[in-house]
């Protein structure tokens, strides 16, 4: 989490604690309640309060939006993460009643928040002129590379901006002269008279070209380095697989693996499935029933899939497609497929389908989060194909995960090739709080289609 992202989420979450206190003084003050209400209130009422509040904001896109976005997209995302929270926290009160805030109170300050938090939000933040904490760019470089990771800046929502280019040796020259920064006596100066605070060389070919002393000098001068692959991780959530090398791999702050992970990982994946199957219990005749009605053949699915270690094994799931799906061999699955049933297509918009994977997870063959398993005859294709490929296999593979929540259904090389891109960043850097976000990510592809499978 970036920290412009932080400090909007722990204002919202200040915004949140007001709009209960102001609440909870408006019902009661004047009866002469309130210092007993304050009393009574718990904190674990008010825990799941805030947090259901930011909870549905994130569901909303609150967090998503532009800088730029229009008054009236902020007010409806806000609408929307309060209609959200309303839901939810219903549900809650209705199962734990001991945590339920007092109706009056509760639609107070469901209001308060609406309000506090679109007037943040559309004066204090997404409408600002300029992000406060924008940290300038100085990019070491005229080629393609350059370019391209110029390019993202801009996507970044404030985080970074562009202070320009800098001519360099060995740089092939593809941007236009009024992009570039003058030259100063030495890189430093360079860097200080734009007001650079990051620097990033992105040249073709590095070796006894760049200027490492003078890089050394900005460094040890507060100017922070930052190499080409792991600038475009930071602001892409995926790696530049074309700049990777090995050595990056093995020196790099990720790809750590322990046997804390280890434990962490399938500590999670044996309470998720067993608790995912005994929800989904219920449903199981349900959906039986409606795959037998519609086309002959097995309710369960089942295709080798390669795991860990590129070992193979045994992947269920719902059958979404007819029973003669592949009479003519493997073929890569598209976005609206003929093969899928009627039933199969809302089993797979709703991701139904997937439920019996939860006794893959349970078993071990899979993690709750990972890559997406790939069939043995796509994997030994890719691998020729795709340098890298094989690196997702250091891990488990997943019922959902990054590539997953990030990118949408692919069925070209191409489209590989960019899954392994956050494939391999979720490698790099797992962890909880990544693992939270692709669940919290997965809610929303599940509820509103977004995303990939």
């Amino acid at each position: 989490m970036n920290l412009g992202l932080f400090i909007t989420v722990f204002v919202d979450a200040v915004l949140s604690l007001a709009a209960l206190l102001c609440a909870g003084v408006l019902r009661f003050r004047w009866s002469g309640m309130g210092d007993s209400w304050l009393t009574d209130l718990s904190l674990k009422s008010t825990a799941i309060f805030v947090g259901i509040l930011i909870f549905s904001s994130y569901l909303m896109d609150i967090y998503a939006l532009d800088r730029r976005s229009r008054k009236s997209e902020i007010l409806t995302c806000c609408l929307q993460g309060g209609a959200a929270a309303f839901f939810f926290l219903s549900v809650v009160y209705y199962v734990h009643p001991t945590v339920m805030l007092g109706r009056g109170v509760f639609f107070l300050a469901l209001g308060f928040f609406l309000v506090f938090q679109f007037c943040w939000h559309a004066l204090a933040g997404n409408g600002g002129p300029a992000a406060p904490f924008s940290r300038r760019v100085l990019i070491m470089g005229t080629g393609p590379l350059a370019q391209q990771l110029g390019s993202l800046i801009s996507g970044t929502d404030g985080v970074f901006t562009l202070a320009g280019y800098l001519d360099c040796e060995g740089s092939d020259a593809v941007l236009p002269a009024e992009l570039l920064v003058p030259r100063e006596p030495d890189l430093l100066a360079t860097a200080r008279k734009v007001r650079a605070g990051v620097l990033v060389p992105a040249l073709a070919e590095r070796r006894g070209v760049l200027p490492l002393q003078e890089m050394m000098r900005c460094k040890l001068n507060g100017i922070e380095v930052i190499d080409a692959p792991t600038f475009y991780e930071m602001v892409q959530g995926k790696l530049l697989l074309e700049e990777m090398t090995p050595s990056w791999i093995i020196f790099s702050a990720g790809f750590r693996r322990n046997a804390l992970i280890d434990i962490y990982k399938r500590s999670v994946d044996i309470v998720l499935s067993l608790v995912g199957l005994l929800l989904s219990l219920p449903i199981f005749p349900v959906v039986a029933l409606a795959i037998k009605l519609e086309s002959p053949g097995p309710v369960f699915f089942r295709q080798v899939r390669v795991g860990s270690g590129e070992r193979p094994f045994m992947l269920y799931k719902f059958r979404s497609m007819r029973n003669d799906a592949e009479k003519n061999g493997a073929v890569w699955a598209v976005k609206n497929d003929a093969r899928v049933t009627r039933v199969g297509r809302f089993l797979r918009n709703s991701r139904i389908d997937e439920i019996p994977q939860l006794f893959n997870v349970l078993r071990g063959d899979m993690s709750f989060i990972g890559p997406r398993p790939e069939r043995p005859e796509f994997v030994e294709s890719l691998k020729k194909d795709i340098y890298y490929y094989s690196k997702r296999h250091t891990i488990k593979p997943g019922l959902t995960g990054w590539a997953q929540v990030r990118y949408p259904y692919g069925a070209t090389v191409e489209d590989a090739i960019e899954k392994l891109r956050y494939d391999l960043y979720y490698i790099k850097n797992l962890s909880f709080f990544l693992d939270t976000q692709i669940i919290f990510e997965t809610v929303k592809v599940v509820l509103f289609g977004r995303g990939g499978r």
